[in-house]
């Protein structure tokens, strides 16, 4: 796991592996050096001055290239499809706090629904409706995930509302966004 995945997993206090969820010791944690040593050895074309680059470098090279920097100044300004500020209309499901399953605690963001879980409910076997999913038009408010805190660490790390349009159906979004990559290229 990276580091960033694997973060949220060491802030309780008998972390458990976000894959199978079984304890393990922090301090036993090890950089995979084989990996490390492949990252190093392998180059790659910078996508902005196509200089060959060591995969373990290209981070602090695309973020120091001026070709890159000048693409990304060019790129169109991210504008959210309803901004954020604006109140919520009645009719319109509540997106953006959520139910524990567990235990119905209630009022939790994403971020928090993830931190009570991992604190109060890491060892809770039974499968749940993940609140998240089942807020969502395409969501299935039955379907239980078999390992929900897996679900939430890998599904939920960013927040729909900020790139989603749920006023319109998934043919409609997918033409926006092939529309939207044409005009782009």
């Amino acid at each position: 796991f990276c580091g960033e995945c694997l973060q949220p997993c060491l802030q309780v206090p008998s972390p458990l592996c976000p894959l199978c969820r079984m304890p393990f010791d922090p301090k036993k944690v090890e950089k995979a050096s084989n990996v490390e040593k492949q990252l190093s050895a392998y180059k790659a074309p910078c996508r902005g001055c196509s200089k060959k680059v060591t995969l373990a470098k290209m981070r602090s090279h695309v973020s120091s290239c001026a070709k890159v920097q000048e693409q990304m100044a060019n790129c169109p300004k991210f504008v959210p499809v309803v901004p954020t500020s604006q109140p919520i209309p009645s009719n319109i499901p509540n997106r953006s706090t959520f139910v524990c399953p567990y235990c119905g605690a209630r009022n939790l963001d994403q971020q928090e629904l993830v931190k009570h879980c991992m604190e109060n409910h890491r060892n809770d076997p039974n499968k749940v409706v993940c609140p998240v999913c089942s807020a969502m038009p395409w969501g299935d408010p039955s379907y239980k995930s078999a390992n929900f805190l897996q679900h939430l660490l890998h599904r939920h790390k960013f927040s729909y509302d900020t790139f989603v349009d749920y006023n319109i159906d998934e043919e409609a979004a997918l033409q926006a966004a092939l529309a939207l990559s044409l005009s782009e290229n």
